[in-house]
């Protein structure tokens, strides 16, 4: 039995190359399928994620059910994924390639609706991020940038954003010198 659990039954190199060649694969599929479902992946969504790790199990493991086999596969893919992630630290081009850049879905309050289009958004999804950040309409939005992380970044226009600190801290100051001045 202990034979059985420590004894890997493909080579060594021909699993890394397997594990190393899947996780590459699936990173260029959710690449390809976009930022949306990153960040909202919804419950159909999910079901691919389980029916994919099933999917593509064999193909790391092979031929190869033993323990150590299956330590190995965990272990080459955490490490790529550290070195990939260490990457797009250091290097503009490699986040570039990896994560992408942000696409623009909302320009002076008006909806990029080709850019909805390319990403499989919809104008309720946009409406929804706008109340998030207390705006009422999608009309009071400046700008709205999906990043590559699935995030919707939305900036109000000047006219629309609540007051800071800064601000009341102003208008008080302004109402004591009026009250000063009345008062003399």
């Amino acid at each position: 039995m202990l034979h059985d659990l420590l004894s890997i039954q493909i080579p060594l190199a021909e699993k890394i190359i397997r594990t190393v060649g899947v996780y590459a694969l699936l990173m260029l599929l959710f690449r390809l399928t976009g930022k949306r479902g990153l960040a909202s992946m919804n419950t159909f969504d999910f079901i691919v994620v389980f029916l994919l790790s099933n999917v593509v199990q064999n193909a790391v493991i092979g031929e190869d059910n033993s323990l150590l086999g299956g330590m190995v596969g965990a272990v080459t893919l955490v490490t790529v994924n550290a070195l990939v992630n260490r990457l797009i630290a250091i290097s503009d081009t490699a986040e570039r390639i990896f994560e992408g850049k942000a696409t623009k879905v909302i320009e002076s309050g008006v909806v990029q609706k080709e850019a909805l289009r390319r990403l499989a958004m919809r104008s309720n999804e946009l409406d929804h991020a706008v109340r998030l950040q207390n705006g009422d309409d999608i009309s009071q939005v400046r700008e709205g940038d999906l990043e590559p992380n699935g995030q919707l970044i939305l900036t109000l226009k000047e006219s629309e954003q609540g007051a800071t600190k800064a601000d009341v801290a102003k208008l008080m100051d302004r109402l004591s010198r009026i009250e000063a001045s009345l008062k003399s």
